[in-house]
């Protein structure tokens, strides 16, 4: 089974392309919803959290404090790193497990925003990525993130790899720009893949 990592900047469209490949029968691994749902649910990384950053990680539900965890990490490129040096490894044990749950198929995504940033795409076999323009981006962002500030949105993408080192790692690339059909596109590379 192969393993197709697909990821694109913020607001780029990984998630809608990866509905049409699901529709198409091929297994999605959201890797991003993944890691908040562990930080959750895995109560080594939950533990793990609350020693490196405090207990006010989590609310008193158990819920992970998103806004003050972001507050921490955002600004400081050291407990960032610190941060997914706990979230990554979790994540990458996850996707194994999962990844057995679907080895019938003749290949799976894994959806990552960070794919390339982390190193995690050195562990697939090839790597989809989902291209928009930096405005696009941040007019679909804005728009479906009402709790987010234009400077929010900038900041993570300033975060992210820039667009043309995105096109210049990716084996295949999505035109998510507005001017292509993204369904042709993706039944084409859904072919591609599964004759190569």
């Amino acid at each position: 089974m192969k393993k197709i990592g697909i990821t694109g900047g913020i607001g780029a469209g990984k998630s809608l392309i990866c509905k049409i490949f699901e529709l198409l029968g091929i297994p999605n691994y959201p890797a991003d919803y993944r890691a908040k749902w562990l930080q959750e649910n895995d109560p080594h990384l939950t533990e793990q959290i609350k020693n490196n950053f405090g207990q006010n990680s989590y609310t008193s539900d158990g819920k992970l404090n998103r806004t003050y965890l972001s507050e921490q990490v955002f600004s400081d490129d050291s407990k960032l790193k610190q941060l997914n040096s706990l979230v990554h490894p979790a994540v990458a044990i996850d996707f194994e497990e999962w990844c057995r749950q679907h080895e019938n198929k003749p290949y799976i995504l894994k959806e990552a925003a960070l794919l390339f940033e982390t190193g995690s795409f050195k562990q697939l076999d090839a790597t989809i990525n989902v291209h928009a323009s930096q405005e696009l981006r941040l007019k679909r962002t804005l728009s479906r993130d009402s709790h987010r500030k234009e400077s929010d949105v900038i900041a993570i993408m300033r975060k992210q790899l820039r667009d043309g080192e995105r096109l210049k790692l990716a084996d295949y690339i999505i035109y998510n720009d507005e001017s292509r059909s993204i369904i042709k596109q993706v039944i084409a590379l859904n072919q591609q893949i599964q004759s190569s």
